[in-house]
C-alpha cells in the first residue's frame, strides 16, 4: 500500500467526522437534478422565472469562505457555476452545523454534493446560485490536482503528463475540462457514421469476438484458451470474415462498429485494443466504395465542426470532394522517382535498399512495395487521398483487377500522413481465394508471423456462392485523432493500454512491522490494553503507531469514550 500524503489522512479524519456528526458520506437515496450549469447560464437572462427553484448536484471545485457568507464553484458534466452560501439562509435555526462545520470544516475540493436554490445575478453580473439546501453527495479522499493560476495568469502544476493522464484519465477529464469534448467528439463521429449507414438501409449486426481462427487482416493474434470445450481461441484481428458470411447469407448491406485487438507494438498511432467499421455492400465494387467514403468522412467533418475543413496540427485538411486519387505504383513514383511496377522480388529488394528502406528475408514482394510506400509516400499524403490498385501479393481478400495484371481492386484513404481506411472489391471466386489462402500459408513457413490462416468454413461459405462485394474498414480511433485534432491514440481513448504501474511499496520500521501483525490478529481492540501487549516503550509505541496512522494501516478512534485501535484493510 502507497504511503498516505496529510491531505489524504486529513480527508480520511474529515470522513470520520461526518459519521461523527450523523452524516453518511456516501449516501444511497436518490438526489433530484432539475437543472445543469450550463443550461442556466445560457438561459437565465432570457427566462429567470424558470430557475427560481433548482436542484443541482457536482463536485466542490473552488471555495472562498468570508465568515457567514461564502462563495464556492460547483462543476457538474456539463460545466461550473458560482454558488452562494449564507449560514442563516442554509441553516435557518439554532444549529448552525451544516455549515460551520460541515461546509466550512468538513468538506473540501473535489467532494461531490447536491443543492437546492434560486439563480440570481451578482453585483458584478456573474450568474449564480443561491444555496438554500445542502446534501453531502460523496467525500473525496484523494486531493484532485488543480492547476493554480498567479497574478500574472501564468498556470502552474497543470494536470498533463501524458501517463499520469492516461492511467488516471477519471482525473485528467475532472481537472482538463476540453478533454471531455474530445471524447464527446468522437461518439458524435460514430453517431454520424452510424446514421449515414443505417439510412441507406445497411443492416448494424454483431459477430464473434472469439474466433477459432483468426482472419480477415494481416496481423498478429492474441490467443487464449476456452476451458469447457478444450480448445484454442483468438481475439479477433478483423470482422471481414464473418460479415462476408451474412453476405452469402443474403443480406445486401452489413456493417458493424467493432472492438478488433493485435498483439502487435504500441506507438502514439497503434494501441493493441482498436475500434473499427467495416461494412459489406453486395453488387457493388470499389470504385462505387471510394465515392460512398467520401461523402460519409465530408459528413462527418459537417455533423462535428460545421464545415469540411479541419484544423490538424499545423495543417488545415479539407474533406470536400472529390479526394485526389493515386495508384499506388504512381504514388511511390511520384515520391521517389522510381517506377517498380514491373520489377521482381529481388529487384524490390534492392531498390527497397537503395531507397534506405529496412528489410529482411521473410518479407516477400508484397511485403517489400509496402515498406516503400510506408517509408516514402504515406507521410507525404496531408490532405485526403485514395491510393488504387494494390499489388496482388499485400491483398490475399481482394478481387483482381479487371485490367491490370498482377493488381488488386483495392484502395486506401490516407491523410495526414496515415490510414483511416481500406477497401476492396472483395475476392468472391473461392479457388482463388484457395489459393491465396495457401501462398500466405507460404509465407508463414518463411516467417512472416502476420500471415492469414487457411479458414476452410469461409472458403465453403464462398463455395455456396457470394454475389459481388464491397468491402470497407475505417479506423475509429485514428480518424478521431484527425476530427479532434488530437496528436495521439491515447488521447481519443478513455483508457489505452499502459505498461504496468511501478506500485511505490511503504517502508515500515520494525517496530511498526510488529505492531501491525499484531494488530491484524487482534483486530478492534483497546487502544491501551493493546500497547500494553506490544511490550514497547512509550517512545517507540508512539512511533510505530504514528507510522501505522499516517500510512493509512491503522486507525485509532474514540468508541464509548474508549480509545480504540484497528487494522486498515
Amino acid at each position: 500500500m502507497q504511503a498516505l500524503s496529510e491531505q489524504e489522512i486529513q480527508r480520511r479524519q474529515e470522513r470520520e467526522e461526518l459519521e461523527q456528526l450523523g452524516i453518511n458520506p456516501y449516501p444511497s437515496e436518490t438526489f433530484e437534478v432539475t437543472a445543469y450549469t450550463k443550461q442556466i447560464k445560457q438561459n437565465f437572462e432570457k427566462n429567470p422565472e424558470q430557475y427560481k427553484e433548482v436542484s443541482l448536484a457536482g463536485r466542490i471545485m473552488s471555495r472562498r469562505i468570508m465568515g457567514s457568507a461564502s462563495f464556492a464553484e460547483l462543476q457538474d458534466s456539463e460545466g461550473r457555476i458560482q454558488v452562494y452560501l449564507r449560514r442563516d439562509d442554509l441553516c435557518p435555526g439554532d444549529d448552525k452545523t451544516l455549515y460551520n462545520t460541515v461546509f466550512k470544516k468538513v468538506l473540501g475540493i473535489g467532494d461531490f454534493i447536491g443543492i437546492k436554490g434560486y439563480a440570481f445575478k451578482t453585483q458584478v453580473g456573474e450568474i449564480s446560485v443561491h444555496v438554500t439546501e445542502l446534501k453531502v453527495l460523496a467525500k473525496s479522499l484523494k486531493p484532485l490536482p488543480l492547476p493554480k493560476t498567479d497574478a500574472e495568469g501564468k498556470v502552474h502544476d497543470a494536470f498533463t503528463d501524458p501517463e499520469q493522464r492516461y492511467r488516471q484519465r477519471y482525473v485528467d477529464l475532472v481537472v482538463n475540462p476540453h478533454v471531455k469534448k474530445t471524447f464527446v467528439q468522437r461518439t458524435q463521429l460514430v453517431n454520424s457514421m452510424r446514421n449515414f449507414l443505417a439510412d441507406r438501409g445497411y443492416l448494424e449486426v454483431e459477430t464473434p469476438i472469439l474466433q477459432p481462427l483468426y482472419g480477415g487482416a494481416a496481423a498478429r493474434p492474441f490467443k487464449t484458451h476456452h476451458n469447457t470445450l478444450d480448445m484454442t481461441l483468438y481475439l479477433r484481428i478483423a470482422n471481414e470474415l464473418y460479415l462476408k458470411r451474412l453476405i452469402v447469407g443474403g443480406f445486401d448491406g452489413v456493417f458493424e462498429f467493432s472492438k478488433d485487438f493485435r498483439n502487435e507494438g504500441m506507438s502514439r498511432f497503434h494501441n493493441p485494443e482498436f475500434t473499427q467499421v467495416e461494412l459489406y455492400v453486395a453488387y457493388k465494387d470499389y470504385n462505387w466504395m471510394m465515392d460512398l467514403v467520401e461523402e460519409m468522412i465530408e459528413k462527418v467533418a459537417l455533423d462535428l465542426h460545421g464545415t469540411t475543413e479541419v484544423q490538424v496540427g499545423e495543417h488545415k485538411i479539407n474533406f470536400q470532394r472529390p479526394w485526389k486519387r493515386f495508384t499506388m505504383f504512381e504514388a511511390i513514383e511520384h515520391f521517389t522517382g522510381v517506377d517498380i511496377s514491373q520489377m521482381n522480388e529481388d529487384e524490390l529488394r534492392k531498390t527497397a535498399k537503395e531507397l534506405k528502406v529496412e528489410v529482411d528475408d521473410t518479407m516477400g514482394k508484397g511485403k517489400l512495395i509496402d515498406e516503400i510506400f510506408g517509408e516514402h509516400c504515406e507521410p507525404k499524403l496531408i490532405q485526403p487521398t485514395f491510393i488504387t490498385d494494390y499489388p496482388v501479393e499485400m491483398s490475399p481478400l481482394a478481387k483482381k483487377h479487371r485490367t491490370k495484371e498482377g493488381l488488386v481492386e483495392r484502395f486506401e484513404a490516407i491523410c495526414n500522413g496515415k490510414e483511416i481506411c481500406n477497401a476492396f472489391s472483395e475476392l468472391n471466386d473461392p479457388i482463388d481465394q484457395r489459393k491465396r489462402f495457401e501462398e500466405q500459408l507460404e509465407l508463414g513457413k518463411r516467417g512472416d508471423d502476420e500471415a492469414m490462416v487457411l479458414d476452410e468454413d469461409f472458403l465453403r461459405a464462398l463455395e455456396y456462392g457470394m454475389p459481388p462485394t464491397a468491402g470497407l474498414g475505417v479506423g475509429i480511433d485514428r480518424l478521431s485523432m484527425i476530427m479532434t485534432n488530437s496528436n495521439s491514440i491515447q488521447d481519443v481513448l478513455f483508457f489505452p493500454q499502459m505498461k504496468p504501474e511501478k506500485k511505490v511499496s511503504v517502508e515500515l520500521s520494525e517496530d511498526a512491522k510488529g505492531v501491525l501483525d499484531a494488530l491484524k490478529a487482534a483486530g478492534v481492540t483497546d487502544l491501551n490494553v493493546f500497547k500494553e501487549s506490544t511490550g514497547l516503550s512509550n517512545k517507540k509505541w508512539d512511533k510505530a503507531i504514528k507510522e501505522l496512522t499516517r500510512n493509512g494501516l491503522a486507525k485509532v478512534q474514540k468508541t464509548n469514550d474508549t480509545l480504540t485501535v484497528e487494522p486498515v484493510a
